[in-house]
């Protein structure tokens, strides 16, 4: 895996470089910008592909554990809770108006659950732990998954630029990306590339929406069980279980415990902000633009008026 995860690195400390230069933009956001131009030329080497797909994943997932130790338990369950109404809101708009909105445009009904669970929760994660449930067609996940993560590259990039044009205040913007972008990674990159108080902010508030994916998997599988007539469906909660959520609150734990000295929090969000931009570099580099735009009108489509939904909210 090293050959990827070098590559993804030296993507991240060039976009670290371009951010001191332009700090408006942000490092994460030049990160995935700099992986889907690299990737627009060609494809990655097959040597590089594992590693690349470690930084994606893995990397990502440990950078939120990091940014744990910079922050207080306490805090991190206030915001939680004290989102959860919106949050709970943005989820609810986005599967209710999923299956209308994809009638009218005349979608199957298992593209519309797929492209709406990964638009309300947390992108290709909740479409792959549904999935688990459904048990879809491999082209019908590929193509919610292309349709979901097209709009999470164009907020990467947009949403910073809003709110700094709205002067929003951190801890809003933190909150609006947080509800309103799909995917874990690119509410990260977002929320940090505005601030260091939204990326941290937007981060909990994505945590709390992911942990939803729970209840809804649950929902999901009753109604499948029902349409077969079973006993019940079996669930592999143990895949489903976003793990890296719980080190994140243990992170935050020591953090409160007094174990993280206050004069490390700096280098702590640094190391956060490094890493987050590694992961991004790799899923920039697995970005194939052309065809997330063919896709098809329709899909995309769906995905838009979603995502035009949360962002209203």
């Amino acid at each position: 895996m090293i050959p990827g995860i070098l590559i993804a690195a030296a993507i991240a400390a060039v976009a670290v470089v371009c951010a001191h230069v332009v700090p408006l933009v942000g490092a994460p956001v030049f990160a995935i910008l700099l992986g889907v131009a690299i990737r627009t030329l060609g494809p990655v080497p097959a040597p590089c592909r594992r590693g690349i797909a470690f930084s994606a994943r893995t990397v990502l997932q440990a950078a939120i554990v990091v940014s744990g130790f910079g922050l207080s338990f306490a805090t991190v369950v206030g915001t939680g809770l004290a989102t959860l109404p919106v949050t709970l809101g943005t989820i609810a708009v986005a599967l209710v108006l999923a299956p209308l909105a994809g009638r009218l445009l005349r979608l199957d009904r298992m593209l519309n659950t797929l492209i709406g669970v990964g638009t309300a929760i947390c992108g290709a994660s909740a479409i792959a732990a549904v999935s688990s449930v459904l048990e879809p067609e491999e082209t019908e996940v590929a193509l919610s998954i292309a349709t979901v993560f097209f709009y999470n590259v164009v907020a990467v990039v947009v949403f910073p630029a809003i709110g700094h044009a709205l002067n929003m205040a951190q801890d809003a913007f933190g909150l609006w990306a947080g509800t309103a972008i799909n995917d874990t990674s690119s509410v990260v990159a977002a929320g940090y590339a505005y601030g260091r108080e939204a990326g941290d902010h937007a981060t909990i508030v994505k945590l709390t929406r992911a942990t939803l994916i729970l209840p809804i998997v649950a929902v999901l599988a009753l109604l499948r069980a029902r349409d077969r007539h079973a006993t019940g469906v079996h669930i592999a909660w143990r895949r489903i279980v976003p793990w890296f959520i719980v080190w994140f609150l243990c992170a935050a734990l020591i953090n409160s415990a007094g174990v993280v000295p206050p004069d490390w929090h700096d280098g702590i969000a640094a190391v956060a902000v490094f890493l987050i931009s590694a992961a991004l570099a790799a899923i920039g580099l697995q970005t194939e633009l052309v065809r997330l735009l063919r896709t098809g009108a329709r899909p995309l489509a769906l995905g838009f008026i979603l995502w035009l939904s949360l962002i209203h909210i």
